[in-house]
């Protein structure tokens, strides 16, 4: 169940997806003072996120950051929002308003600047209760929603596993096969058959279309072509 289908719904347990100790701690205090939130987890990366989803973790609402070790640019989010039926909404220190409606249009729930004050924290989760989506102050609702291409890469990326994302992220830095079998500690035949694998999924015939893709939903990709279509 999405965000803007819980209506008058209370939040007790959050999964709190950040690679910032400290940060993690302050927001789960402020969460605690302005939400009320009893329970509280956190996971420095991505895959260990859907590693304790996949083990029947089952929090209300899940916080996440976008900029983590694991993720680059929104296939996160997407990846997240597919394995919870609880809301997703991003806390981040990017606040550009392109950025800002890309992730809105890819289905999170709300949208927070990471050194908001309380009283922004606090709003953002009444909304969430009432069944709204929350923008920062001075963004507005985009009409077009998420770009068509953006969109049509984030769902190929999103049927990925964990294991084919990681090599996926590999194979973008222009490693080869034996390095990523060196890398991640597993058979170069295996590396072979998850790239054979991730090439089927996002359908394209080679590494270099399947690095392209990836590149579209990069944070410097969408921040590019949204600039162009200004």
């Amino acid at each position: 169940m999405s965000g803007t289908e819980q209506n008058g719904c209370n939040f007790s347990s959050v999964l709190i997806v950040d690679d910032h100790p400290l940060f993690c701690d302050a927001l789960a205090m402020t969460l605690r003072a302005v939400a009320h939130i009893g329970e509280i987890t956190t996971a420095a990366r991505l895959d260990r996120a859907l590693a304790l989803l996949g083990q029947g973790h089952d929090p209300d609402i899940v916080v996440l950051d976008l900029n983590l070790p694991d993720v680059d640019g929104l296939d996160g989010l997407v990846r997240l929002m597919a394995a919870t039926r609880a809301p997703v909404i991003v806390i981040s220190s990017m606040t550009d308003s392109r950025l800002v409606a890309q992730v809105i249009g890819a289905g999170a729930a709300g949208y927070v600047p990471k050194h908001s004050q309380r009283e922004v924290f606090r709003a953002a989760f009444d909304a969430l209760r009432r069944g709204e989506r929350f923008l920062p102050e001075g963004h507005a609702p985009q009409e077009d929603g998420i770009a068509a291409d953006t969109a049509d890469a984030l769902q190929r990326l999103a049927m990925l596993t964990t294991q084919q994302s990681r090599i996926l992220q590999l194979v973008c830095k222009g490693k080869l096969n034996k390095q990523i079998a060196y890398d991640l500690s597993i058979a170069e035949t295996t590396v072979k058959a998850h790239v054979t694998a991730i090439m089927r999924k996002l359908g394209v015939q080679n590494r270099t279309q399947a690095v392209l893709l990836a590149r579209q939903i990069s944070f410097a990709s969408v921040l590019h072509a949204e600039g162009e279509r200004a």
